[in-house]
């Protein structure tokens, strides 16, 4: 039986656009704090490249036209950190939660997208393998947070 690939790359392409938006977080969080968290941050947005190219490449494979920019939520998101930064000025604890908060969100969008029942066995198999390593980096911030509270 042939499987409509339009589905997967559907969801496989909004997968893209919010993790493109996860790393670009990270970089401007790497921007904003020093040190250690800038290191962190760095090589969290490294690894957000690397799912984003292997999300892209399974697009590619299945005839699609991968996404290559990040959803409109995730400009304003970046938009409202600015905002809230020459309101408030940047601490290490305020880019932690507001990182926190973005991981928070690309969880949720990785957990809806395995729920959908109609995703063929490969793609799930890649938003799954995609997920381990966004499930990794949501757990590694919550636990930066709850340590520097």
């Amino acid at each position: 039986m042939h499987h409509d690939h339009k589905h997967d790359i559907e969801v496989l392409n909004g997968l893209i656009a919010t993790t493109l938006d996860s790393m670009k977080g990270y970089r401007d969080a790497c921007e904003d704090t020093k040190g250690t968290y800038s290191e962190l941050f760095a090589g969290m947005a490294d690894e957000r490249s690397r799912v984003t190219a292997d999300l892209q490449a399974h697009v590619r494979t299945h005839g699609g036209e991968p996404e290559d920019d990040s959803s409109i939520s995730g400009a304003l998101h970046r938009g409202f950190m600015n905002l809230k930064d020459a309101v408030t000025g940047t601490d290490d604890k305020a880019v932690i939660a507001e990182v926190e908060r973005g991981e928070d969100h690309i969880k949720d969008k990785y957990e809806t997208a395995l729920k959908d029942d109609k995703l063929s066995p490969d793609c799930r198999l890649v938003v799954e393998r995609a997920y381990q390593s966004v499930r990794a980096g949501h757990d590694r911030v919550s636990g930066i947070k709850h340590a520097t509270v």
